[in-house]
């Protein structure tokens, strides 16, 4: 369809939005989250069918993950705001004289990614729902029948509660076009997906989140046990073929113990390429021009051998390569969409802080870093130089990193990172950014105008 054509078609899905979200603007908080649980539950129940239509459309990642993905991810992301205010009242502050009220935004764009084409539709419609808005998902070309279908069984379920019709629509045939006018037609987006989906969010006159690129610096420390560590660092590394933005990409490790790191490397089915002319291949492989190849975003690493020509065994899980240089020096230092890790070493800590801020400054600034440590001061010390938002320590950052029932980073799908990424926030988009608040302010309770010497004294 031509320009005209697009504004037109977006026009009445904003329209038929707005509709929508005048009713839902009436509910009550146990009918918002009566909502909220259903679109979660949709995806657990269907979370083997719609995993399978993932892998087959978009031919990038493993099943299996996708189903624990689709089924971890409705479980806490609905555990992390059940019971959570967002109608209404939803604080009061007695000695401050603040009383704070929610209100919705209205309509939110959703763009959704390629990577996670189930649980970000499903993640950014309960963010929406929640703060009693409607919304419209555009999802990436390269997914859209099975975020369509996604969003189909949703509505099926809603329709049961007597949700209003188009509380939540899909484009079905996304283009550039649409995608960019329903980001300037609606009052809120959220923008999952590469830099130019985000760049085109912040460029839309909106109020916008979006994200920043990922490349999570894995550092150890000399003060953990290996033998549990590796098998977590392997797991995070090859979670959906490597495909989350939270997922391992380098493991900073102390020298004086690189040979045994080596050691339980192989043991967990990873294979370590460290002869300079295998390390080369597969280089040149996966970054033709310095950039990361494409084709190779989610595939294996049998098939990330065989495309560099290198010989592994068929067991293989990871490839981990022993980087003859870091951050600008070598392409190693980027984000690397598929089960290949970086392998460095250090003899201090402050030499492993380096390393990371160095890659870091390459790709990834403001996402996160991984820490295995035992060792409060080294956490703090790495935590107040590296630029990032998030500081996962002694947990898979892959499956973790947005939230999980054992740490309390809100649950989400879409990271924030801060200014040092572009982007708004700071922290993990929650259904907390997606209302808004006005605040009703009364005098505080026996307040006295201070003097000029408490003031300034």
């Amino acid at each position: 369809m031509d320009i005209m054509e697009a504004k037109e078609y977006v026009d009445s899905l904003v329209e038929k939005a707005r509709a929508a979200q005048k009713i839902v603007e009436g509910y009550t908080q146990e009918q918002v989250d009566a909502l909220c649980r259903e679109i979660a539950k949709t995806v657990y129940d269907n979370a083997e069918l719609l995993a399978k239509m993932a892998v087959e459309e978009t031919r990038m990642g493993v099943y299996e993950d996708k189903v624990t993905k689709n089924r971890g991810k409705a479980r806490v992301i609905w555990n992390d705001m059940k019971g959570g205010k967002s109608v209404g009242i939803i604080n009061r502050y007695p000695k401050k004289g603040i009383t704070e009220v929610a209100k919705p935004m209205g309509v939110v764009a959703a763009i959704t990614p390629t990577t996670n084409p189930i649980v970000t539709p499903m993640c950014n419609a309960m963010f929406a729902v929640k703060g009693r808005n409607a919304v419209i998902i555009g999802p990436h070309p390269r997914s859209k029948a099975c975020s369509h279908k996604t969003v189909e069984l949703i509505n099926e379920r809603l329709a049961k509660l007597g949700a209003p019709e188009n509380l939540i629509q899909c484009v079905p045939e996304p283009t550039m076009e649409i995608s960019g006018l329903l980001m300037q037609a609606c009052d809120v987006v959220l923008a999952t997906g590469g830099p130019g989906v985000v760049k085109a969010a912040y460029s839309s006159g909106k109020p916008s989140y979006g994200v920043g690129a990922g490349n999570v610096q894995c550092i150890l420390d000399d003060d953990v046990d290996y033998s549990k560590t590796v098998p977590m660092i392997i797991d995070g590394r090859c979670f959906d073929n490597g495909i989350i933005c939270s997922g391992e990409q380098n493991a900073i490790t102390p020298a004086s113990r690189a040979d045994e790191l080596i050691e339980e490397y192989r043991k967990n089915k990873g294979y370590v390429v460290e002869d300079p002319a295998e390390i080369d291949a597969l280089r040149d492989a996966m970054f033709p021009n310095g950039v990361m190849n494409k084709n190779l975003v989610g595939q294996s690493a049998l098939k990330v051998a065989e495309a560099a020509g290198l010989k592994v065994p068929g067991d293989t899980r990871v490839l981990l390569v022993k980087a003859p240089a870091y951050g600008k020096a070598d392409y190693f230092s980027k984000e690397k969409m598929c089960p290949v890790m970086a392998l460095y070493t250090y003899d201090t800590w402050e030499e492993a802080i380096a390393i990371a801020d160095a890659n870091l400054s390459v790709e990834g600034r403001g996402h996160s870093v991984a820490i295995h440590s035992n060792n409060q001061a080294h956490i703090e010390q790495a935590a107040e130089i590296l630029p990032v938002s998030r500081f996962l320590i002694n947990q898979i950052c892959s499956t973790n990193n947005g939230g999980s029932l054992f740490n309390s980073l809100s649950a989400t799908t879409t990271l924030g990172c801060g200014s040092w990424g572009g982007n708004t926030l700071s922290e993990n988009v929650s259904w907390r950014h997606l209302f808004n608040v006005s605040r009703i302010a009364t005098v505080r309770p026996g307040a006295t105008a201070p003097t000029d010497e408490e003031i300034w004294g």
